[in-house]
């Protein structure tokens, strides 16, 4: 069973997160953030990942600490729910196209976590949600997912399709990622005998 769920609480956030790895892209995302929302539910449809995710913080001062919060708990669900990585597939890639817009995304679940982010926004808002908050989401899930991802901005010119070309792009590298291989069954995708 490659679930889990992770309860997170301080004095910013209360954060509620569960995930099945081998679902078929449910979602159920509340955390007050509604574009936000809409970009989890992406990750999860296109990565075939269930995520429930129900968050409450302080978004008087803004969604900073929802947003980051979020992918620390994702992060780390998803390492938890990987357990050892025996018989995964382990990398991912994924070149996304979404009208204007190409992002490339390739990963390694390799529990070092590394975030190489070459992708900037034209505009410092989409609505009402500051775009810097995109890099601070994946920043806080590679760190707390032992994942190495590199997100490239190919082109774009809007910052929207932006944005969720790139929660799209890392869903289906993760998807790729977190496969069983039927090649590998039992086996653990590294010369060094850990990951």
């Amino acid at each position: 069973m490659r679930q889990a769920e992770i309860t997170r609480q301080t004095a910013e956030t209360e954060i509620s997160v569960s995930i099945n790895l081998d679902g078929t892209g449910r979602y159920d995302v509340k955390t007050g953030v509604g574009f936000f929302d809409h970009m989890v539910d992406q990750l999860a449809r296109h990565s075939l990942i269930d995520i429930t995710l129900a968050a409450k913080g302080d978004l008087h001062i803004d969604d900073h600490h929802t947003v980051e919060d979020c992918g620390i708990a994702l992060g780390q669900a998803l390492a938890r729910a990987l357990g050892d990585k025996t018989g995964i597939r382990r990398y991912g890639h994924f070149n996304l196209a979404m009208d204007d817009t190409q992002v490339a995304c390739a990963l390694d679940l390799s529990a070092r976590p590394f975030l190489v982010w070459n992708l900037p926004f034209p505009t410092a808002k989409i609505g009402t949600f500051d775009t810097e908050l995109v890099r601070e989401f994946f920043q806080a899930l590679a760190t707390h997912g032992g994942i190495t991802l590199h997100v490239d901005l190919v082109h774009g010119i809007n910052s929207h399709h932006i944005a969720e070309a790139t929660f799209k792009a890392v869903a289906r590298a993760l998807r790729m990622a977190v496969e069983q291989d039927p090649r590998m069954a039992g086996v653990l995708p590294s010369t060094k005998g850990a990951l």
